[in-house]
């Protein structure tokens, strides 16, 4: 009888399991090549509090906490449309051209966020950005709604990179 209770107790648990399970762990990387320097793409970019210079959808990008460009600072990003978005630095390398950040909460379908942001040299003139991330969709249930599922986080770090990407192409270009 405990054998069975046993058995019985570890089939209920690893069911359970599954349900933490079905959100998967997911990952985006869009990277753009632009016809300008390492330095210059990175001295328009490299700033934690200035991601709406450079990035369409955002109206504003204040540091709420700690220090700008400093591991630990926190930004309160708030969008053209509406809501916000705040995020912890938790790397920052000017050497590397190079950060990496956390969203702590906010309006994006998105949860268990990392990303990182990297400026490299492609010759004179010339260089990459790539930006990925990693993270889960907001709902972990076995059945989220349309605008909660995988596809709806993908498609949501998909056009946050690339509208990003592309508008910091086109103002970099254009000095």
């Amino acid at each position: 009888m405990k054998i069975k209770s046993a058995i019985i107790f570890g089939l209920t648990v690893l069911s359970s399991g599954y349900g933490w399970a079905a959100a998967p762990v997911l990952h985006v990387s869009k990277t753009i090549t632009i016809e300008a320097s390492a330095n210059k793409v990175w001295h328009t970019a490299k700033d934690f509090n200035a991601l709406n210079t450079w990035h369409p959808a955002l109206a504003s990008d204040e540091i709420v906490e700690g220090t700008n460009n400093t591991v630990g600072a926190v930004r309160l990003l708030t969008l053209k449309g509406g809501g916000t978005i705040k995020e912890k630095l938790l790397a920052y390398d000017p050497a590397g051209h190079s950060f990496k950040y956390s969203i702590l909460e906010g309006v994006v379908p998105l949860s268990d966020y990392t990303s990182t942001f990297v400026v490299k040299s492609l010759g004179k003139g010339k260089s990459s950005v790539t930006w990925s991330g990693r993270f889960k969709r907001k709902d972990p249930s076995d059945h989220p709604g349309e605008k909660e599922n995988d596809k709806a986080a993908i498609d949501t770090a998909n056009a946050i990179y690339q509208g990003g990407l592309d508008n910091l192409k086109k103002i970099v270009e254009a000095k």
